[in-house]
């Protein structure tokens, strides 16, 4: 028995070693993250701005992402990463114009470089050392990205797609049987929410159709007015609460994404086709672009969730995330060099957390996309299946969302899949290339400059002479052939 017990005590620590060794082993490529933006103020008060416990959630966030994939220490460090100065080729960062986004964008990347202090110091030729501001503040520019633009200030989910038939597909759900019941079941529950919200929402608009934005209202007051101005004991307990949170979750849900009419997802397509983007980049580039982190609201969560088959296998993904909810794609090798290897030892793992990575006994979780049975994709898995969900170019978008106008007035629209650069190069639906164009227009416009001219000789009796009749003996080498305009008699 004891020498039994000796064999298996060793066999396990053996085992032990061996997990720890591969678990050492992986090296994490590259990421993209995908943050919503922190506590704000209600949207049903335009202007929203954010605020100091949103500011803070997003710097905590930043910081715990430091922690995961830029510290020394971490065993999630992003392969060759800058740790202490953060290096510009390496990461990108972008969000659309809104205060309350980008603003929660400047607080994340300050957590997750933050100062550098006197590593960031540079001395000069002269020997004077120059102290960076801030303690070495780190600057690190966004990008602005094209969907999203002042959705903070807009109650409706797809009121800043700018997507015809998204906003179409949406609105269609005001018309669904679903809605129709529960704007009817729910009309006293929101009855009864009058005396506190009347100076914001009149009678004719607490209905469930403005799920969101009253429910909204609400949690902004639990969270920031006292018991004197918002007096909510008596009408808004926990049950009701709990009540209205739900039909918030399913009034939005309905409008981010629907399996039928996948149009309505566009706020997730468009993301799942950045990110394939993005960790493509990652590969092709060599392990030069190494960290993606974009900004943005709500919606592009929930239709991610949906179009990623994420929704129907966990109730988790059936809501609204909380203020500063992250969504993350690893791109992982067991691979020992350190170089980018094959894209055949390259596997993506998605992960999400439902809130501020800092708060609560579960931080990043793993789940399987696609309905895989399996957490990590191959490479060309990964990549098959997002290409089934995503847009991945100006020409894509357009033609999915029937747009004929704005960005889309020059897309050919002519129904192919090419990307946005080759899309440049053709014209309209005639297949004329822009080069082409040009020079007929060139050569059109040449001919009527000519037809003027010699009309202009006819009527006004003008006609050619060499230079050297005018310019006599002031003649260059070339004078002879240059022509000029000389007035005679009629």
């Amino acid at each position: 028995m004891p020498s039994n017990m000796s064999t298996s005590i060793a066999l396990t620590a053996v085992a032990f070693l061996l997990v720890s060794d591969l678990t050492n082993a992986e090296r994490v490529l590259g990421a993209y993250i995908f943050q919503r933006h922190g506590d704000r103020t209600a949207k049903a008060w335009p202007p929203t701005k954010l605020t100091s416990l949103g500011y803070s959630q997003e710097y905590m966030t930043g910081s715990f992402f430091h922690d995961r994939y830029i510290s020394a220490n971490s065993s999630y460090k992003i392969d060759g990463i800058s740790t202490d100065i953060v290096s510009l080729a390496q990461i990108t960062a972008s969000a659309p114009q809104d205060d309350v986004i980008e603003n929660s964008g400047v607080g994340f990347l300050q957590g997750l470089y933050p100062p550098a202090g006197s590593v960031a110091e540079e001395t000069l030729r002269n020997g004077t050392t120059v102290e960076v501001p801030l303690n070495g503040y780190q600057l690190i520019p966004m990008s602005d990205v094209q969907s999203g633009s002042g959705s903070e200030d807009n109650s409706w989910l797809q009121s800043t797609s700018s997507c015809g038939k998204a906003i179409i597909s949406s609105n269609n759900y005001f018309d669904s049987k679903s809605y129709e019941s529960l704007l009817s079941d729910t009309r006293m529950l929101y009855q009864s929410l009058e005396p506190l919200v009347n100076e914001t929402f009149s009678a004719s608009k607490l209905s469930y159709k403005n799920a969101y934005s009253i429910w909204d209202l609400l949690h902004v007051a639990l969270i920031h007015n006292s018991t004197t101005s918002f007096p909510s004991s008596t009408i808004l307990n926990d049950t009701v609460i709990q009540e209205l949170l739900v039909l918030a979750n399913e009034h939005e849900l309905n409008l981010a994404y629907n399996s039928s009419d996948p149009i309505r997802a566009i706020a997730g397509m468009t993301l799942a086709g950045e990110v394939l983007t993005a960790l493509n980049e990652t590969i092709t580039s060599g392990g030069k672009s190494k960290l993606n982190v974009q900004f943005g609201a709500y919606a592009p969560f929930l239709s991610y969730f949906g179009l990623a088959e994420l929704s129907p296998h966990n109730v988790n993904f059936t809501g609204i995330p909380n203020y500063a909810s992250s969504m993350a794609w690893e791109l992982v090798t067991d691979d020992e060099g350190t170089e980018i290897p094959a894209t055949s030892d390259i596997r993506v793992r998605f992960l999400f957390h439902n809130g501020t990575s800092i708060e609560g006994s579960t931080q990043l979780q793993t789940y399987a996309l696609f309905g895989q049975s399996t957490i990590e994709l191959s490479w060309a898995q990964f990549v098959d299946e997002t290409r089934k969900i995503s847009i991945q170019s100006q020409d894509e978008w357009c033609q999915a969302c029937g747009n004929s106008t704005g960005i889309c007035a020059s897309s050919s629209g002519a129904g192919d899949n090419s990307s946005s650069s080759s899309s440049a190069d053709s014209c309209s639906g005639r297949g004329m290339s822009l080069g082409v164009a040009g020079v007929i227009g060139a050569m059109v416009t040449l001919g009527v400059l000519v037809g003027l001219l010699v009309l202009s000789m006819i009527v006004f009796g003008l006609r050619f002479v060499p230079k050297s009749a005018v310019a006599g003996s002031h003649r260059g080498s070339d004078a002879s052939t240059v022509p000029v305009m000389k007035t005679t008699a009629a």
